[in-house]
């Protein structure tokens, strides 16, 4: 494990040793050599003190030098919070998350913000080699790829295993997780229930947050307005991760201001018994009821099956339906955003991502589970009279970038979201100094 840099740091310390170092034991050059050297080391030093006098700036903050363009766009945007911001990436055994990229999927699913925030984070210029220096540290570790062979799912079974074995090695080989029980490093959770490792809601109550991550800060897809065991411990609320290749793509034949001949869209899980071995009901009846409701209306465009175009029909629809699954988020929400259809958000109390940067009820609808019955009326009612209004604050291209990972951090973009999510607890915790 590297804990202050890279080989080329490593370098240019070994080249300041050599130039530094007294050499003994060697033969006196002569007179004029050692004169010519003096001469030339002196010319060398006025020169570079002169550059340096020319090029001085107002004393800037330790942070300042490093983080460049980034530097600059969270002055511009921001009034220079991002200033203050240093993360230290674990370099953690691959066993922890390159390994896990063998398979295409875990870099490309829903649940893969947590590849795509490490990748971001390693050449993000808010990142420091000097751990000193960090404000967070970030411990990369993919628990998202263990991929079922039975129904291609994600298992978590081994997510608890995997992450306390990380906090183990960290906690031994640096002194940092211990100087504060851990509470300014990051993990990712970006599963169903957070933090809490399991898709089903009961089970994932039951084993609650794992102890060694309750002073954290977790990044997660799952939250609610109310109490919950899953949301119990410091969190940001991210998207689910949705391709920004394939949306780019799909804008690039279709612009999301063009003709949408779907008036009401949705493609996915609807089970006409929903009760399932465990005894539950998936999505609390609400897709069975809007399946039984409207399977047979003109206006709905539902489908049951999986179609690998099927964001070729979001960017064809008005409204797109984003009703829970097994727990409140979906990737649609972000689905939709992106390609310019209005999400119909139908799931009691979800907490959304990036409140600060997307006007949510300005882009968005949201129907009581208990209304999902009275669907056709309120969508044609919203149709005669804001649907133009809430059209064109869903296409502003800002919305749109908040949702979206990229592999190089990128203004305004989601890990930008959350870096500047990040920068406010700085600063709370400067003023509480």
């Amino acid at each position: 494990m590297e804990v202050f840099g890279s080989k080329k740091n490593r370098k240019e310390f070994y080249v300041r040793m050599k130039l530094l170092r007294i050499k003994r034991g060697k033969s006196e050059k002569p007179f004029s050599f050692r004169y010519f050297k003096w001469i030339l080391w002196v010319s060398l030093s006025f020169y570079f003190f002169a550059t340096s006098l020319g090029n001085r700036r107002p004393k800037p903050t330790s942070l300042e030098p490093q983080l460049g363009v980034l530097f600059d766009a969270g002055v511009r945007q921001q009034s220079g919070s991002l200033v203050q911001l240093r993360v230290y990436v674990y370099e953690l055994p691959s066993k922890y998350n390159s390994d896990w990229l063998s398979n295409e999927r875990c870099a490309s699913h829903l649940f893969a913000s947590e590849v795509a925030i490490h990748k971001a984070l390693l050449k993000s210029r808010v990142r420091t080699f000097d751990p000193s220096l960090a404000n967070f540290f970030f411990v990369p570790v993919y628990v998202s790829c263990n991929f079922s062979t039975v129904n291609g799912f994600p298992s978590m079974l081994h997510a608890r295993g995997l992450l306390s074995s990380a906090v183990e090695l960290v906690s031994s080989e640096l002194p940092f997780w211990n100087r504060n029980n851990g509470s300014d490093h990051i993990f990712v959770a970006s599963h169903d229930y957070g933090a809490c490792f399991h898709a089903m809601e009961g089970r994932a109550v039951a084993d609650g947050i794992p102890e060694f991550m309750k002073n954290s800060i977790v990044l997660q897809t799952f939250g609610v307005k109310y109490r919950h065991p899953c949301q119990d411990v410091q969190n940001i609320v991210i998207p689910p991760y949705v391709s920004p290749e394939k949306v780019h793509s799909i804008r690039s034949t279709l612009p999301v201001n063009s003709r949408r001949d779907i008036f009401v869209f949705f493609r996915g899980k609807m089970e006409v018994h929903p009760k399932n071995v465990s005894g539950q009901f998936y999505s609390k009846r609400v897709r069975s009821q809007i399946l039984r409701k409207y399977g047979s209306d003109r206006r709905f465009y539902l489908k049951r099956n999986r179609f690998a175009g099927y964001m070729s029909e979001i960017v064809r629809s008005v409204f797109c339906l984003c009703p829970l699954g097994w727990a409140p988020w979906s990737p649609r929400l972000v689905e939709s955003v992106a390609l310019g259809c209005v999400p119909v958000i139908i799931a009691d109390g979800i907490r959304l991502p990036f409140g600060n940067a997307v006007p949510w009820s300005e882009i968005s609808l949201t129907v009581p589970e208990k209304d999902v019955g009275k669907l056709g009326r309120i969508l044609e009612h919203v149709a005669a009279t804001n649907l133009s209004s809430i059209q064109r604050n869903l296409w502003d291209p800002q919305v749109r970038r908040a949702l979206l990972f990229n592999d190089d951090v990128e203004d305004g973009d989601a890990t930008w979201q959350i870096l500047i999510a990040l920068s406010e607890k700085v600063s709370q915790m400067g003023s509480q100094v």
